[in-house]
């Protein structure tokens, strides 16, 4: 019985490196030759796994390329859950896009994300799939925004809160961009009533 965790950490460091050589030979394929040029069997054989393996970790070609999307959605809402007494919802938001801006254009990784963006930028199947992690996004901040205000059901002012503040991340391009406070100040006219860190 002892041994059973150490059994258990193996496997899943084992799982961990199979993902990471399945995550490394998409991108060099995807950036070499296109998302759509691509099939997950060439996928599979460059990363010396079975096709099955890849749909095991991953369950559609396009997930490859938005792997971080479940850490994303709980950074989200770990932003609104756990911000500091007295701080806006907004507040917090803006505050966590710019922290995300930081870490994916800083560091040694930058240059490879610009390409790997403007890959997604230029396939409409990858733009489609993000168009529905967003969405998947926004109920998820509708979610922690309905609880944080003590309500039982999301109102439509949550709704359309959540899905403005959602789309002026994609509306930013730095964490210095103007158009990150601008966005929030223009939502927060019709927003001040209901959050009450922001109250008149």
């Amino acid at each position: 019985m002892a041994r059973e965790p150490n059994r258990t950490g193996r496997r899943e460091r084992k799982k961990a490196v199979t993902r990471a050589s399945i995550l490394r030979a998409a991108q060099e394929l995807f950036l070499e030759r296109g998302f759509d040029a691509v099939s997950v069997r060439e996928i599979a054989d460059q990363a010396d796994v079975s096709p099955t393996t890849v749909f095991a970790h991953f369950p559609q070609k396009e997930a490859l390329l938005f792997h971080e999307e479940d850490a994303q959605r709980e950074r989200l809402v770990a932003a609104v859950r756990e911000r500091p007494a007295g701080l806006s919802i907004s507040e917090a938001l803006k505050a966590h896009y710019r922290s995300e801006f930081v870490a994916m254009w800083s560091g040694e990784e930058a240059p490879l994300r610009r390409r790997v963006m403007s890959l997604m930028e230029a396939t409409p199947a990858l733009q489609e799939y993000a168009s529905r992690m967003w969405l998947r996004h926004e109920d998820a901040l509708v979610a922690a925004i309905t609880e944080d205000l003590g309500l039982s059901q999301p109102s439509d002012d949550i709704r359309i809160y959540a899905r403005f503040a959602l789309q002026i991340q994609l509306l930013v391009t730095s964490d210095t961009d103007p158009m990150l406070d601008a966005g929030f100040r223009i939502l927060d006219q019709g927003w001040s009533e209901h959050d009450p860190a922001r109250g008149t």
